[in-house]
Order: C-alpha cells, then structure tokens, then sequence
C-alpha cells in the first residue's frame, strides 16, 4: 500500500514530497507546496493545503486525525507565512495550525487554533482547545492554555519527555496501521 485511499494533488506545478517512511492514511488530504518528513504520520481525514504557500512536516511528527494545516500567502505587506512542523512534534486530533511555525518536540492539543505568524517553541505545549491569536510566541517549554492562549506554567524535563513518548508511540502505530492496511490490500 502507498498512500491508498488518500488525496495526494498537486497545486500550480508544486507537487506534494512525501518521504518513503512516512506514513498517509485514507482520507487525509495533501494537496500542493507540502513536504513530509521520515517517519512522520498524517492521519485520517487530515487536509494539509499548500497552495498559497509552504507547509513542511518535519521528521517523526503526527497529525492527528481531523486536523487542517493551511498557510498564509504573500500581501502587499507581508511575504506570507508558510506552515514549518519541526522534528518530533505532536499535533492532537481536530487541531488548526495556520500559517506558523512549531519548533522541535512542540505539542498542539486537541481543538486547539494556531493562527498566522505565531511561534510555538521546542518543547512547548498550547493545550486542548486553546486559541493562539496572530504573532504570539509560545517560549520554549511553556504551557499556555484558553481563549485567548495564555502563560500557564513552564514544563519541567520530565514533561517534555511525555511528548517524546507520545512521538515514539506514533511512529509505531503508524507501523502497524500501514501492516493492517497492506493486509486489507491483499485480501
């Protein structure tokens, strides 16, 4: 199976790159400017829209199902703002991440909204339904939660090892949802 039952376009002559390690479920969308990084995984029924700038996903990170990744593009003010995933970041299921940039090991909750031009740092979380409004930064290791996302406390060492964990854990299950789905091929 190689990306069976997902919607893989290109968009104005930009192809989408997705590494060979990577694992696309049925149903996720990914359409134009996007690169996907080793061993990364974007789940079902996720839409990843590079049409009007750069999206990369970066090396071990998941989108979770139900998540929209899209950009900005350029204004007469502005040159736009692409969608840059680091390595071994986390993004919960139903996540909107529009237009800024996750740092390495950076964690989105569940429902949570990044909009354009924000930061969210290495290590840092913007928890379960939170709103990160246009051009705020997350320092590294911060938990900022609510509507408007707001400094909740920083994580200590052992926190930020549970995003590894949660990287670790769907590199693996991506493993075993490409095996499942070959098994379904060939039946």
């Amino acid at each position: 199976m190689r990306h069976e039952g997902a919607t893989i376009l290109p968009f104005e002559g930009k192809v989408p790159r997705i590494h060979e390690t990577a694992f696309i479920a049925p149903g996720a969308r990914i359409i134009g400017d996007v690169t996907i990084g080793p061993n990364a995984s974007i789940w079902y029924n996720c839409v990843l829209r590079g049409d009007i700038h750069r999206i990369e996903v970066g090396a071990r990170s998941n989108v979770q199902d139900g998540t929209v990744i899209h950009v900005e593009g350029p204004r007469p003010e502005t040159d736009g703002c692409p969608t840059i995933i680091g390595d071994d970041c986390v993004i919960g299921h139903m996540a909107v991440v529009h237009g800024c940039t996750l740092e390495n090991k950076a964690f989105v909750g569940m429902g949570a909204v990044a909009m354009d031009a924000c930061r969210i740092g290495e290590g840092a979380m913007l928890g379960a339904g939170a709103l990160l409004s246009p051009g705020k930064c997350i320092p590294a290791r911060e938990i900022w939660v609510g509507r408007p996302a707001k400094f909740l406390r920083v994580q200590d060492e052992a926190q930020v090892a549970k995003i590894g964990f949660q990287t670790a854990r769907y590199v693996e299950l991506a493993k075993r949802h490409r095996a499942a789905l070959d098994g379904q091929s060939q039946a």
